[in-house]
């Protein structure tokens, strides 16, 4: 077969892309064989980039050189090249087919304590293992890592493949992931809670070392993110202990904001239930412009747009129509 991502379209289009299945063009396959010891001698010459596509449909041949820069001491090296990965991994909600195999280096590169911009590296590995739902806060969607329907990238590759591989390759380095969350600065440690929430087999030592985080934790933006990780990932497993501790949470008037609120859509996301009166009264009183404002900092509130929280609790309380918001609409938000 040929060594170029060059898929038959209309073999696809009569059979499914089950015919490239576990082939040297499934990344998911690429990505579960890449040595061990490739990942860690960081020997990203050996990796076949150049068989997969950017999200804007060009070759990866450039993300060999664009990861060594990226490890450069020099920020004036490490900093643009972290740019151009970001724009050519993750484009607009596209995630490249040669994104998966970035992975495990760039947490390799985050986990060097001499590495510039660990966050931005986490951010970036992690964006490539989620389905963008912008415009999304409804109770079946605000935690949902990956949708199950088909789509494809600018190439025409199966961009659910690319999120799966590179959710694996999150499981399988969790390991680097997790002394992020004991890191001085605040905004490492909530990319790792976002990331780690994207593991399929997180729900064991990744959840108890959230929980165990969530216990010491002092800043509010990474209490929220730590709460909804453990959500995400006990969303997943259908695990309702976790709706029943986060329904202690958010009727406890001693725990914070952020954390009552978060743990408000944590609860609606584990359950159907209909929402109870004790739970809307909560949330409304706890609803100020300072809360909304401080919401947009946790990355699953950011991800559904600027007032993510309000557009998030209307769709969540109120069954507000999802979806992006008509930039023409005289009255485009709900009152806070």
């Amino acid at each position: 077969m040929s060594d170029e991502l060059v898929f038959d379209h209309e073999q696809v289009r009569l059979h499914g892309f089950e015919l490239y299945e576990g082939t040297v063009l499934d990344v998911r396959a690429v990505v579960a064989g890449m040595p061990q010891d490739v990942k860690d001698g960081f020997r990203v010459d050996e990796v076949p980039f150049s068989r997969f596509r950017h999200a804007h449909g060009g070759r990866g041949d450039d993300v060999p050189e664009l990861l060594t820069r990226l490890r450069s001491t020099n920020t004036d090296v490490s900093g643009p090249a972290l740019g151009t990965l970001w724009d050519s991994l993750v484009h607009q909600g596209t995630v490249g087919s040669v994104a998966p195999l970035t992975v495990p280096f760039l947490l390799r590169v985050a986990a060097d304590p001499a590495a510039h911009h660990r966050a931005g590296t986490i951010r970036l590995a992690n964006a490539v293992a989620r389905q963008q739902h912008w415009g999304f806060g409804t109770r079946d969607t605000f935690l949902q890592v990956a949708t199950q329907g088909w789509s494809c990238d600018c190439s025409g590759y199966p961009m659910n493949w690319s999120i799966d591989a590179s959710r694996h390759a999150i499981t399988a380095d969790a390991d680097l992931i997790l002394p992020h969350l004991n890191n001085p600065d605040p905004d490492v440690r909530t990319s790792a809670c976002y990331a780690l929430a994207t593991a399929p087999g997180g729900a064991g030592h990744v959840t108890g070392a959230l929980r165990a985080q969530l216990a010491t934790e002092q800043d509010p933006t990474v209490r929220a993110s730590l709460l909804l990780a453990i959500a995400e990932l006990a969303v997943e497993n259908a695990d309702l202990h976790v709706a029943t501790w986060a329904r202690a949470l958010w009727s406890e008037p001693a725990q914070p904001a952020e954390v009552r609120v978060s743990a408000a859509l944590a609860w609606l996301c584990l359950v159907d239930d209909p929402v109870p009166d004790e739970l809307r009264m909560t949330v409304e009183a706890l609803l100020t412009d300072d809360l909304v404002d401080f919401f947009h900092g946790v990355p699953w509130i950011a991800h559904v747009d600027e007032k993510g929280l309000v557009r998030t609790l209307d769709q969540m309380l109120n069954d507000a129509k999802p979806g992006v918001i008509d930039p023409w609409d005289e009255e485009p938000w709900p009152a806070a």
